[in-house]
């Protein structure tokens, strides 16, 4: 009843470990399918997919355009957007399963949700940044793409999609989806800390948010990725 699509690339490093979590749903039948969404890897990135039996898509480079192009190819009536360095949790396909009972039950197939933000680093910056997406995304109902996002095909395609933006695709769609239509589960996802290590947790959270506040203010996508993939920035 799930299909998931996960964009990569370049990410034969966490790829692996991101399908691995995905097992336990896809034996109890939750998972029908699994999407690989690659923008051009030239690593192990696909060799990886291949042997898990994921379906390959390949697309021009970009989040919002593979997410797009992997829904296009899903079939199944919920879709599940899962970045290629996150891990879900043990236990989360019975949440996810009780919320499609719910809604199936309910009769209103127009709801998404998103899980508990976790950072794969035993540091105290790694609890501060979850502290902060807790409280963004249990006031403000704005979860970002690394903590998943499941919801049903009908709503996805009620508002729209993923919209064909070089950033903030994650936000643009939420955003659409309205605060009233989205749940967060308990279930936590473990993103990789790669990122914020590399560059310096303070740099990272502060181009973060800028980016953040800029989209809210009405900045263009475009000059918004101008900004983050500035050198230094």
């Amino acid at each position: 009843m799930i299909s998931v699509i996960v964009p990569t690339l370049n990410s034969g490093r966490t790829l692996a470990a991101t399908l691995t979590a995905l097992i336990p749903a896809v034996i109890s039948g939750l998972i029908r399918e699994v999407i690989i969404a690659d923008g051009g890897s030239a690593d192990r990135t696909l060799a990886i997919a291949d042997q898990s039996g994921a379906d390959i898509v390949v697309s021009a480079p970009g989040r919002g355009v593979q997410l797009r192009a992997g829904a296009a190819r899903a079939t199944m009536p919920w879709l599940l957007f899962l970045h290629a360095d996150t891990e879900l949790e043990p236990g989360w396909e019975r949440e996810a399963d009780a919320l499609i009972e719910r809604v199936s039950a309910g009769g209103s197939p127009d709801q998404a949700a998103s899980f508990r933000f976790r950072l794969d680093d035993s540091r105290f910056a790694a609890r501060l940044i979850e502290a902060g997406v807790e409280l963004r995304s249990s006031v403000l109902r704005l979860p970002y793409g690394d903590q998943g996002l499941l919801i049903s095909r009908s709503l996805y395609t009620s508002v729209g999609g993923f919209a064909d933006i070089p950033i903030m695709e994650d936000i643009n769609l939420i955003r659409r989806v309205g605060r009233n239509r989205l749940r967060m589960l308990n279930a936590r996802a473990t993103t990789s800390a790669m990122r914020y290590q590399n560059e310096g947790y303070v740099k990272r959270v502060l181009r973060n948010q800028r980016c953040l506040l800029l989209y809210l203010m009405g900045a263009s996508p475009e000059r918004i990725a101008r900004i983050y993939n500035r050198p230094g920035s």
